[in-house]
């Protein structure tokens, strides 16, 4: 599968339905399959999604890198819901190597993917992430850069002055409060990302999202939208409506967030 023609902008929602770690012991909603995923899909994109964040998982519900299970995912998804984009992840849960992480997207040639900058390019691996990211941006692959804190945010702009990351448009996911109490994200965890960001490279064209954990997701990512950001919802995050209820699925969540935007005025 061929990637994007020229760098494709965040769509203003993405759902992550599923994560590496969710099951449906968390919530009986959480995809655990293709055809689960794909349902999830159709009813998010519905509710207001414009893109899905894609886990696989294996016969015992574990999170993998497998091609040929990304491959057939994406097959169903282009057949069954062509009006979402899907980016692919290469999540190494404690488990996959840079080179495994590389070896995934090359096989699979996805149109969009998220990278963790910490997995991919640890120490000492400069030069296998600077070739792998040349391959990538020569394919047009859109790569959306994952940072769980700001010592993230720093690395990235270091990477791209060192010439590991080409210096060219970018999409970055903060983290917010990844490693705070519980997993309880709040608005005010942006605001290190945002200060961070604006003492880094003017030159760069940085289309950036979020995601939040816990309880306030919702408010947390209308904050993030109204300062110019978008958003990443859904299951792998968050389980919960802003009023606090548990959201019935993954579509329950996208249309608490559309509505609270309708709300704020920044959706139509």
């Amino acid at each position: 599968m061929s990637g994007n023609s020229e760098f494709q902008p965040l769509p203003l929602i993405m759902v992550a339905p599923n994560g590496a770690t969710k099951t449906k012991a968390d919530h009986p909603a959480v995809p655990m399959n293709i055809a689960e995923t794909v349902e999830a899909a159709q009813a998010c994109l519905k509710a207001g999604a414009g893109c899905l964040h894609a886990h696989v998982r294996d016969e015992k519900g574990d999170h993998v890198l497998n091609a040929d299970l990304y491959k057939a995912l994406l097959a169903e998804l282009a057949a069954k819901v062509p009006g979402i984009k899907v980016q692919i992840t290469t999540e190494a849960v404690g488990r996959y190597s840079p080179e495994e992480q590389r070896t995934l997207v090359r096989d699979v040639q996805p149109a969009a993917v998220s990278i963790a900058i910490r997995e991919m390019v640890p120490d000492g691996e400069f030069e296998d992430a600077r070739a792998f990211y040349a391959w990538a941006f020569a394919r047009k692959i859109t790569v959306q850069h994952i940072l769980y804190d700001t010592q993230d945010l720093e690395r990235f702009f270091a990477l791209v002055d060192a010439g590991v990351v080409p210096a060219k448009q970018h999409q970055l996911l903060f983290v917010l409060g990844r490693y705070a109490t519980d997993d309880e994200s709040g608005p005010e965890d942006l605001e290190p990302f945002l200060a961070t960001m604006a003492k880094g490279r003017g030159d760069l064209s940085l289309d950036w999202a979020v995601c939040a954990f816990g309880h306030r997701e919702t408010e947390c990512l209308v904050t993030a939208i109204g300062k110019g950001g978008k958003a990443r919802i859904g299951f792998e995050n968050g389980l919960w409506n802003r009023d606090g209820s548990l959201a019935k699925d993954n579509a329950d969540r996208v249309q608490d967030l559309v509505m609270a935007l309708k709300e704020q005025g920044l959706h139509t």
